[in-house]
Parts: C-alpha cells; structure tokens; sequence
C-alpha cells in the first residue's frame, strides 16, 4: 500500500509587504467597517483553530483511523464548547449549515410533530374555527428574520399552517406578550421570537414570554391539549451580550457562527432532543448527528464555531462592556451632528441601509422599521450602524466626520 504523502504546513503569521513598499493610508483610502450586524470577521484563533483541522483532522469523522478520530473528537470538543456558551447539554446541541437552516428545520419539526400528535391522540383537537380546519398553528411577530417570515408565509400560501405576526410596540418595538398569549389557540404549536432584533438592536422579552407559555401548558394540559413550545433565534444576541436557555427558559435557540466571529455554519439547541422535545429530520441519508441532521460533517467550520463559541464563553463580559460603550459614544457624536445621512457618499464608512437579507428590495424601506412605525421616508433613508469588537471611538470620530462631508456634499448638490 502506498502511503499518502503529508502535505507540506504553510508558515503561519501574515504576509510582510517588501521593503519600502508600507505607507499609511489616506483618511481618503481608509475604510471604518461598521457593519457587524450583518458579519463578523473571523478571529485569528479561529482561523488556526480551523487550519489545523484541515491539516491534522482530514479524515471522515465516521472513520475508524486517526484522522478520522480526530475529526470525531474535535467535533465532540465543539458540540460541548456550544452548550457551555449558552448553558445547555451537549446532546442537546445539532450541527447545522446556519441560522436559516436552524430556524426552518424548527417550523417544519413542528409542522411534523403537530399531526404526529393528532394522530397518536386519534381524534381532532378543538378548532379555533370550523372553516380553518386541524392545521398547526405559529405565533411570531412582525419583525423577525425572513428565515423565520418566509418560511411560515410559504405554509401559509400552501395551506399547512395558519400563522399569527403579533406586531410589535411603536414605543419600544417589543413584541408586547399579552398579545402573544391572546393570539394562541388550541392548535398553536410554536411560538418563535427572535433574542434580539437584526435591525433596531431591541432585546425582546423572551424569558417572560416563556414562563407565561409554562403556565400556560399547564392549563392546556389539563383540557387535553397538547403544550406550546417557545423557540428564539439568538443570532444577533451571542457574542454581544449573556445567553444562557435556563435563564430563556426555551425548547429551541439557533446559533449562528458567523454574527460572533466564527464561521458560516450554525447550530441548534433543543431541550431534551428527541425525548422532552421533538425534533425531525429535514435531511435523510447517512445517519450523522443522530440521524436529526445527516451529511458528512465540515470539520474544519465545526473547529471554528467551537473555537469562536470559547472566545464568547472566556469574555463576553469584556465584549459587551467594550460594544456598549463605543455604541453609545456613536449616539452620542450622531445626536451631536446631525439627524439625517446618507451613505452612498461616504468615502470610508462601510455600513448596511437596513439589513443584508433584505437587498433584493431595492430602495423600498425595512419592512422591520415599517412595523416598528417608522414613517416611510425616514425608514426608507435609514442607515445600519453596528459596532464589533475592535471598533473605537476613534473610528467613530472618522465615520461621524465621513458622515458629514457626504450631507454637506449631498446639500450642495440641492
């Protein structure tokens, strides 16, 4: 048998430009990325963390020889660095390809267990009316992430669930949760919030909201009804701030790799997978991930979530202090400067107007900033600011001033 030759390691650290050829840059060619709500960059410890699996960790989890074990225990260490970041147990945790995976594999487990439910009871539960017929039914609100919007549209338009957008405070942009608890129903099977809000940044209240659904089950239970569970997507909330799901008191979180300086993977947690909470698989083929998730796991971005899931574990106390100040050093200097912008003249600034997943809608405005009852032109002129890890005031400084010289630019051109 001939042996497979090891691939010589590329030297590590970064490329040093020739002698003579290193300038600082202009304020004219300097770029201030502030865009961090729709990516992150990787960390430089999760990018050796994912290096060194594709040189030492190549070989197919499922395989018996060394790479293969490798790989098997670098995504062991990785599932279990996931649920200490969020509080959970590592059996509870699910490798998907991201959050738009997590959160549709969730609607359609529900979907599932829902008729699954009304077939083991062998009757048809009580029906919110006559004419909707026994399908499942959501509750969400009208600010979520279109990996949660358009999925519960589409089984709508097919005539597989009935869905209910609680809309959310003109004051606060909260979903208020009387109006959740209101909208359920004997059929209700899923509430889904979102942690904290893509666009306005609000943190929903999703801890109260899942103690009122307990109490609630509790009832339901006593008529014969089957429990509603509480789902939340967390993507814009790890990393920034703490996330523990006993604190959450939800069944289902997503995790997306890529909103805290990891990879463009994802995970799901469920509480109690497949004994307390139902899951089913989307996916079906060679039994990976207890069958709920099959494929041939992407070792090297499974090393790096794990790796970045470390990094928020060790000092989200640190990121969040560092975030929150910069942040409010930014209100402050905009407040002080102006009221309007507009980012198309910026020189260096590099920020989003609304949010990336919705770029295909042209200049329409945020249907988020819509419904927390931003007028129409304001929504349609609004810039995305979000700040990182590394942003300091004094790349605020740069991009307040940048901001200024496209108004009066944009003024003299009036």
């Amino acid at each position: 048998m001939e042996a497979v030759p090891t691939p010589k390691k590329a030297t590590r650290g970064r490329a040093v430009s020739p002698p003579g050829c290193r300038r600082e840059k202009s304020p004219q060619e300097r770029k201030v990325y502030m865009d961090y709500n729709a990516t992150t960059p990787l960390e430089p410890e999760v990018i050796q963390a994912m290096t060194e699996a594709m040189w030492e960790a190549w070989g197919n989890p499922s395989s018996p020889y060394t790479a293969g074990k490798k790989a098997k225990d670098i995504i062991s260490a990785a599932r279990e660095t996931l649920a200490n970041m969020i509080g959970g147990k590592p059996q509870d945790i699910i490798f998907t390809s991201g959050g738009t995976e997590s959160n549709n594999l969730v609607i359609h487990s529900m979907v599932k267990y829902f008729h699954e439910n009304q077939t083991s009871r062998g009757d048809v539960v009580e029906q919110h009316s006559p004419e909707e017929g026994a399908r499942p039914h959501f509750i969400t609100c009208t600010v979520e992430h279109d990996s949660i919007r358009l999925p519960l549209e589409h089984l709508v338009e097919e005539q597989v669930a009935e869905v209910t957008f609680v809309p959310v405070s003109r004051v606060n942009g909260q979903a208020e949760i009387d109006d959740i608890l209101a909208a359920v129903r004997p059929t209700t099977c899923l509430v889904t919030i979102m942690l904290a809000n893509n666009e306005t940044g609000v943190v929903m209240p999703v801890p109260e909201i899942s103690q009122r659904i307990r109490a609630l089950n509790q009832r339901r239970a006593a008529s014969g009804l089957p429990r509603v569970l509480v789902h939340t997507d967390a993507a814009q909330a790890l990393g920034k701030r703490r996330v523990d799901v006993e604190d959450l008191g939800v069944d289902f979180l997503t995790i997306v790799g890529h909103k805290f300086y990891g990879p463009r993977i994802g995970a799901l947690y469920v509480r109690g997978l497949g004994k307390v909470t139902p899951l089913y698989p989307m996916l079906f083929g060679g039994g990976q991930e207890r069958n709920f998730r099959p494929g041939t796991e992407n070792t090297p971005m499974i090393a790096g979530l794990g790796k970045a899931a470390e990094l928020v574990t060790e000092n989200w106390e640190a990121y969040e202090a560092h975030m929150r100040d910069v942040r409010d050093y930014l209100e402050e200097r905009l407040q002080a400067e102006f009221g309007r912008v507009v980012l198309a003249q910026c020189r260096m600034l590099l920020a989003s107007v609304g949010a990336s997943c919705h770029s295909d809608q042209g200049d329409r405005p945020s249907p988020v900033l819509l419904s927390c009852g931003i007028p129409f032109d304001v929504a349609r002129n609004a810039l995305r600011l979000s700040v990182g890890r590394s942003t300091t005031r004094a790349e605020v400084d740069l991009v307040v001033q940048d901001l200024k010289q496209a108004v009066a630019q944009l003024e003299g051109q009036a």
